[in-house]
Formats: structure tokens, C-alpha cells, sequence
């Protein structure tokens, strides 16, 4: 009897301490298992599902590859008008390719575009090879951004995407290399947004024409599409991550292991639409007036004028009255000199309530030098004539 109580008991204790899952905010119907909506500029996640179970993620692991070439070429290692040798290694890649031929040498622009538009393998690994010296070495540098993203659930093991043991993601985690990609390179849409284009191979056999056509067809189907990447592979089964912009708002929408093509198009619409009519924006249209002045000591001026830094916008998914946003100035009681020109003096912060939903530094408009042995002389014998 004894040990059925404690049975009992232990039931009980076992259920109390139960871990209940959070219920996802209400929002679309969305057929995929996996999938996340989020707003670009901020990260904020606005829809979720199932976002954490690691998936294979087809060729939307290109949306990697892209952010590292876009790296190579803010660090001038190399430059689009580069030319890049196809070894015979990355001729051999199978899956969506433009057939690049062993010796064939395109340009990285021609490759970026091959890449976006047709999701070409062969392109990847020429690229890959280019700029790291090896796809394996490349793939290591892969794995180091996505940790430095913040990717936790992240593990690639090639630049392309073909299905490979341990190729795996989550919908958050390439939601976060989305938007890493398209705020610090927005450059990529000049390639996201073509539908149709071509390509010249220049072989041995001499120069022929090969048609690109974009693998995303929200480019066509939707009004806002802006990007990114399909992606689809038996384990994958049908996966993207689509970007989308409307009045000034960019949204995220990644949908993993769709059952096809179509359930994969219509989960993103559904998403961006949910989001578009979730999102409203700020932007302080006058912060460029902001002039304000603060005492200096030991100065050849008395006080130094302080000009906001830059410009300030917000992106509110929470409904609330963005007429009711708030400025606070606070500038720093007194300096002294030297004040250098751009010296942060003060801060505007602004609120919805008490709350705080933005903080832009205020700096000096110009430099105040500190008062020479002359001029303090003069502001001395300047006192005394008073």
C-alpha cells in the first residue's frame, strides 16, 4: 500500500512540474510544420511554429553562401567583375546547376546571379572555392558566421544544400541569416528580384546561351515579394525563405518541410499578409531641426550646439497609437573643453507611454577648442572693463 502511495505521489509531482508549452500567438493557418514571420529591421519574431526543430533545409542553406560572398566583397578580397575558374569538383555538383564546364570562368556577378536566379550548385562551389580555397574550408566559415548570428541550432555541411547527414536548421535560425543578409547587403535584391535572364557559357566548343529562370515564383505572384530563396530536396521536402516589402516595411516569412510547392507559396503569402497588417512604422521626420545647447567651460565659445546623430524610425506589431510617441531630450548639464565635433552631448529617447522604444545619440555640431593663454588674457581684461 505503502509503495502505491509513493507511486502515486511521485504521478502527481511528476505532472505538477510538467513543462506546458507556450501556445503560439494567434495568427494564420499555416499548413508547414515549421515556419516564423519576422520583421527585418527590429528581429522581432511576430508569428512562430515549431521554430526550433532542426530540419535540412535544401538551397535555402544558399542564403549563407551569399551572405559570405557579399562579406568577401565588403572586405575587397574580391570584386564582381572578378573572374572565377570552375574546377571539376564543382562541375560535378548534381541538382539544380547551369552546367558549368570543368575550366569554364565566369564572373562573380555571373555566378551571384546564377546562384539567386536558378540556385545553381555548381556556381556555389565555384564560388566557395574562390573565395576560401576549398568548399570544406568555406563550409567551416559558414558554421563560424552562423554562430556568430546567434544560429544555435545550425550545423552545414556543404555551401549548396544537397541533402547530406547532419545538414541541418531551424526556421528561426535562417530567418536570422535572411535578415543579416538583406539589411547589411541590400545589394542582394538586384539579383532576387530578376524572373528571367540569361548567361553566356564560353567553352572550348565556343559561346552558347543558357536561360535563367527564378526558383521563387512569389516574384511573380505576390506584389510585395522582394526575395530570398527556395529551396527543396526529398529529406527537405519544400522549404523557402521569402522577403517582402511593403510601405517601408521588410518582412521575413521562412517556411520548412512544405508537402509541395504550392502549400509553400501560399504559407508565405499568408504570413507576409498576417504581417503586413500586424506592422505599422514611425519615422521622426524632423529630428534634422534638433538644435540644442549646452554650456562649455574653458572654451573659446560658450556653448556648444548639439544636432541629433541621425534619423530614427520604429516598427510597432503590437497595435499600439504611434501618434502618441514622445521625444525626451536630455542633454549633459555642461562640458569642457575641448568639445570635438560629433562628441555625443546628449540623447533623445523615445517613448510609447513610459515605455522606451528608441535611443538616438545627440552631438556637437562643431568642434569648441579650448581657450588659449591669449584668449583667456583677453576674457579676463574683458571682465574687468565691465
Amino acid at each position: 500500500m505503502k509503495k502505491l502511495i509513493a507511486a502515486v505521489l511521485a504521478a502527481a509531482l511528476l505532472f505538477s512540474c510538467r513543462v506546458v508549452p507556450v501556445k503560439a500567438e494567434e495568427g494564420p493557418a499555416i499548413e508547414a510544420p515549421s515556419a516564423i514571420l519576422m520583421e527585418a529591421s527590429t528581429g522581432k519574431v511576430i508569428y512562430e511554429k515549431d521554430a526550433d526543430s532542426k530540419r535540412p533545409p535544401a538551397s535555402v542553406t544558399k542564403v549563407m553562401t551569399l551572405l559570405l560572398i557579399y562579406d568577401a566583397l565588403e572586405a575587397g578580397t574580391i570584386k564582381k567583375e572578378d573572374v572565377v575558374a570552375t574546377s571539376e569538383y564543382a562541375a560535378s555538383m548534381g541538382g539544380s546547376q547551369v552546367f558549368l564546364e570543368v575550366g569554364e570562368e565566369q564572373t562573380v556577378d555571373t555566378l551571384l546571379k546564377c546562384i539567386v536566379v536558378s540556385s545553381a550548385n555548381d556556381a556555389c562551389v565555384a564560388m566557395a572555392e574562390r573565395i576560401a580555397g576549398s568548399e570544406e574550408a568555406f563550409v567551416n566559415d559558414m558554421n563560424e558566421r552562423a554562430k556568430g548570428l546567434g544560429m544555435k541550432n545550425t550545423s552545414f555541411k556543404n555551401c549548396n544544400g544537397l541533402d547530406t547527414d547532419g545538414h541541418v536548421t531551424t526556421a528561426r535560425d535562417i530567418a536570422l541569416m535572411s535578415r543579416e543578409l538583406i539589411t547589411k547587403y541590400p545589394d542582394i535584391y538586384n539579383y532576387t528580384k530578376i524572373w528571367m535572364d540569361t548567361i553566356v557559357h564560353k567553352t572550348k566548343k565556343g559561346e552558347e546561351e543558357f536561360g535563367l529562370s527564378n526558383t521563387n515564383k512569389l516574384i511573380r505572384q505576390y506584389t510585395y515579394a522582394t526575395g530570398l530563396k527556395t529551396g527543396s530536396t526529398g529529406k527537405a521536402k519544400f522549404c523557402l525563405s521569402a522577403t517582402a516589402r511593403k510601405d517601408d516595411i521588410d518582412l521575413i516569412a521562412v517556411i520548412m518541410a512544405a508537402p509541395d510547392s504550392k502549400t509553400r507559396m501560399a504559407d508565405a503569402q499568408k504570413l507576409l499578409n498576417y504581417g503586413f497588417s500586424k506592422c505599422q512604422k514611425y519615422e521622426d521626420a524632423d529630428y534634422s531641426k534638433l538644435q540644442e545647447k549646452i554650456p562649455v567651460e574653458k572654451g573659446e565659445k560658450k556653448e556648444a550646439v548639439g544636432i541629433q546623430k541621425e534619423g530614427f524610425s520604429y516598427v510597432d506589431t503590437e497595435g499600439n497609437d504611434l501618434s502618441q510617441v514622445k521625444k525626451e531630450i536630455n542633454m549633459d548639464k555642461k562640458k569642457t573643453a575641448p568639445v570635438k565635433k560629433g562628441e555625443k552631448i546628449g540623447t533623445v529617447v523615445y517613448k510609447i507611454g513610459e515605455k522606451t522604444i528608441g535611443e538616438v545619440p545627440v552631438v556637437a555640431k562643431e568642434t569648441v577648442p579650448a581657450l588659449t593663454l591669449k584668449g583667456a588674457i583677453e576674457e579676463v581684461l574683458g571682465s574687468f572693463s565691465l
